[in-house]
């Protein structure tokens, strides 16, 4: 592929992942949730049950961010707290999957139905292409991501001494 029909598919890309931002930004907004929530409420329904250290390793953030991001979504009835039950120290967020789906489905609807009939537009053929485009772009996002978050440590050199 040349270099400019690279450059032109980057700016796309680029694009795409800025029209994505604004949609979900507009659909929390909806919701009544900032943006970053939405996507983390989107984590917990997609990983399921897991416990404030798993979600504050997931997302980045801190302990304490997380249990800000856990008490806002208590107090909306979208997740539950319980105690892991070998070990009464360790907290389990549990999502309560029928409420968020309540809030967000019919926020959803007509771009799943646009969508679902965009990608149904595409041969099986140009699917499978943007099918492994994604997966190997997912790859590389989560490399990139974990490179980021755990740079590799240092090796200490000696001074010559």
């Amino acid at each position: 592929m040349e270099t400019g029909d690279i450059s032109i598919l980057r700016k796309l890309s680029q694009h795409f992942a800025f029209s994505s931002i604004q949609m979900h930004e507009a659909v929390a907004r909806k919701a009544g949730l900032s943006g970053t929530d939405h996507k983390y409420l989107g984590f917990l329904i997609q990983k399921g049950q897991m416990t404030a250290g798993e979600l504050s390793a997931l997302t980045g953030l801190t302990t304490g961010a997380v249990t800000g991001l856990i008490d806002r979504f208590e107090k909306r009835k979208l997740v539950k707290r319980r105690f892991a039950e070998n070990d009464r120290r360790k907290v389990i967020i549990e999502p309560v999957t029928q409420k968020i789906q309540q809030l967000l489905e019919p926020l959803y609807r007509e771009f799943r139905q646009a969508s679902t009939a965009l990608l149904a537009s595409f041969s099986e053929a140009e699917q499978q292409v943007i099918a492994t485009y994604f997966e190997k772009a997912i790859a590389l996002m989560e490399s990139t991501t974990q490179s980021l978050n755990h740079p590799p440590a240092k090796t200490q050199q000696s001074n010559g001494k």
